[in-house]
């Protein structure tokens, strides 16, 4: 989750202050994944309404929300769900349901967002930083002609006098 955003110092070292310690704490909550008071009432108006027509909503939304987050924050199995969550097979349908018609997505930029508006930065990040191993696995993926410039050509089986046909007669 991105609720642990805490802003660079100008030298590049992450430094806490007491007010990102303070946002940062999840105490008062079952799990450390389940939503705040405040990030619930950021999220409620973007979950869509049950379906007209149908039967009334029974479940705890809310819940619901709690129990997917905890999948995604531990990694854990649907089948793993705490018993005080919503059932797993409601927590995959919703899941399902939100992340085809967009509901995760708008959730998560709007939790990204005011997340950095609470540790003083803006909304959109203004730099970007990158490690060699992204910059290699970039490279590997990059388009057939970039990587001909990248990478050492290599031998093909039938230009070499040890090709496997020759070797496996030999044997």
């Amino acid at each position: 989750m991105i609720r642990y955003v805490v802003p660079l110092t100008e030298g590049g070292y992450h430094m806490w202050t007491a007010e990102h310690r303070r946002l940062a704490v999840r105490t008062g909550q079952r799990y450390p994944s389940d939503l705040s008071d405040a990030e619930w009432g950021l999220i409620e108006p973007m979950i869509p309404p049950a379906k007209r027509g149908g039967r009334r909503r029974e479940v705890n939304v809310r819940e619901v929300l709690n129990a997917i987050f905890y999948v995604l924050s531990t990694g854990c199995q649907w089948q793993a769900l705490p018993k005080d969550l919503p059932p797993k097979s409601t927590a995959h349908h919703y899941f399902g349901l939100w992340d085809w018609d967009g509901t995760l997505e708008r959730i998560h930029h709007a939790l990204y967002v005011k997340t950095r508006e609470w540790a003083g930065l803006e909304a959109s990040p203004t730099a970007a930083i990158i490690d060699s191993q992204s910059g290699k696995a970039a490279q590997k993926g990059a388009p057939r002609s970039t990587r001909k410039a990248l990478m050492r050509g290599r031998k093909s089986p039938a230009a070499s006098a040890t090709s496997w046909s020759i070797r496996w007669a030999s044997c």
